[in-house]
């Protein structure tokens, strides 16, 4: 049992307390967000923030093309035998 949490010391309070900072925290930075936001859509034109989306999105699809490769050579590597030796059949 933590020491905040034993009953009859005010733990559960500062508990509480300290919940009640985190959210409010929390709201802040979400209306800070709110706002920027709104700030960004009222001096970049629609069409350019498409245009942005765009190229990020398809900057994600080549960062995800490129581990895919690396991925495969990985897995290439480790399904080859560790003796390259083949067997040939003499009759």
């Amino acid at each position: 049992m933590d020491e905040q949490d034993r009953p009859g010391d005010g733990g559960s309070n500062r508990r509480l307390d300290e919940l009640e900072e985190r959210i409010g925290s929390l709201e802040e930075r979400r209306n800070t967000m709110e706002r920027s936001r709104s700030a960004m859509n009222s001096i970049v034109p629609s069409d350019t923030r498409k245009h942005l989306r765009a190229a990020g999105r398809e900057q994600l699809l080549a960062v995800r093309s490129l581990l895919d490769y690396w991925i495969a050579r990985l897995r290439e590597e480790q399904d080859k035998p560790d003796n390259p030796r083949e067997n040939i059949r003499v009759d």
